[in-house]
């Protein structure tokens, strides 16, 4: 079983973490049968947020009588002091605990630092004296705020998106917190999706001692997938590297990471799906998304505001108006 050591905290992980986004979308039971499932087989690192609906109360109805033999980190989008505690303090109560492994930023625009006017980082501090958190880590979409995070050495972790469809700059910023012994946390490992092969995004993964994955899963055949690598972790093949490199040159560009930060939409489009469709058909199953309630879907573009609010959230700097309506034309070419 690979395990990964994230950074200066010392906390010791296995290389498959759990992103518990997903689970916030199945029933609280098979939410709970699926999370200790996969503790029961070595996963011990498990990854929610506030903003996540329920994940943190179905993380706290599984693990609040194993509490110290797993490690959790959670997020606040909080903006000032007074939204941060509100948050620290509903999250210990929800996942029924005393205390949070790594209590994160989530995907701030700006970098939280001692003593600015917003006082965020500060009330980090304070939460650490009190006991409430262990370590102070960061979430981020956005090249800039991640690099800024890295530079001030204030953060014990990064989490940031990681793939083998990343540039570059983005290997650079794992690099950078390899360097400073900052823990890296890799989201978006299967790209929202768009990467289909788990194995060829594990054995990319497994070249970067220092990265741990976080897959969102809530389908216990999804779960069992990343479990068998537990005892055979994936290498990649010479096929697979040459598939990398088809899958890179098809999604190089602007596309659609699907984060979902540009939500909700004004005119009720579901903007993470539809502003990727293209990309959704040709690397999945098509009846899914031809189906008359996608259909539907995709035709709310027609309402859209041009209000251009998607825009302004976008963390990669898209034209989301323009994105969407290149999807809607180029899908009812499928119908």
């Amino acid at each position: 079983m690979e395990t990964v050591t994230l950074g200066r905290t010392g906390i010791e992980v296995n290389k498959n973490g759990f992103g518990a986004l997903p689970i916030q979308r199945v029933a609280k039971k098979e939410a709970v049968y699926i999370l200790q499932k996969a503790f029961y087989n070595g996963i011990n690192y498990f990854d929610t947020a506030r903003w996540y609906t329920d994940s943190e109360e179905k993380l706290g109805a599984a693990f609040s009588f194993i509490r110290e033999r797993i490690i959790i980190s959670t997020k606040t989008t909080a903006q000032n002091v007074d939204d941060f505690w509100k948050d620290l303090e509903e999250s210990l109560k929800i996942l029924k605990t005393d205390y949070i492994d790594i209590y994160q930023f989530h995907n701030p625009t700006f970098c939280p630092k001692p003593g600015d006017k917003s006082g965020l980082y500060n009330a980090m501090l304070e939460a650490k004296k009190q006991g409430k958190i262990r370590f102070i880590g960061i979430t981020n979409h956005r090249m800039a705020v991640a690099k800024e995070a890295i530079e001030s050495d204030l953060y014990d972790t990064l989490q940031f998106p990681f793939s083998y469809l990343s540039n570059d700059r983005d290997v650079e910023i794992v690099e950078s917190c390899n360097n400073r012994n900052m823990g890296f946390i890799a989201m978006k490992a299967l790209s929202g999706g768009l990467i289909t092969d788990s194995a060829m995004a594990y054995g990319y993964l497994a070249k970067f001692k220092h990265v741990v994955p976080i897959w969102g899963i809530q389908r216990e055949k999804e779960l069992d997938e990343f479990l068998s690598y537990n005892d055979n972790p994936p290498v990649l093949t010479g096929m697979m590297k040459v598939q990398i490199e088809h899958d890179r040159k098809e999604l190089s560009g602007d596309f659609c990471r699907g984060c979902g930060y540009c939500m909700p939409c004004p005119a009720g489009i579901e903007i993470s799906m539809c502003a990727r469709m293209s990309l959704v058909l040709r690397r999945a199953p098509q009846k899914d998304y031809l189906s008359e309630e996608w259909q539907g879907k995709m035709k709310k573009i027609e309402d859209c505001l041009h209000c251009n609010e998607c825009m302004s959230k976008c963390p990669y700097g898209l034209n989301t108006p323009e994105l969407l309506q290149k999807n809607y034309e180029d899908y009812k070419t499928f119908l």
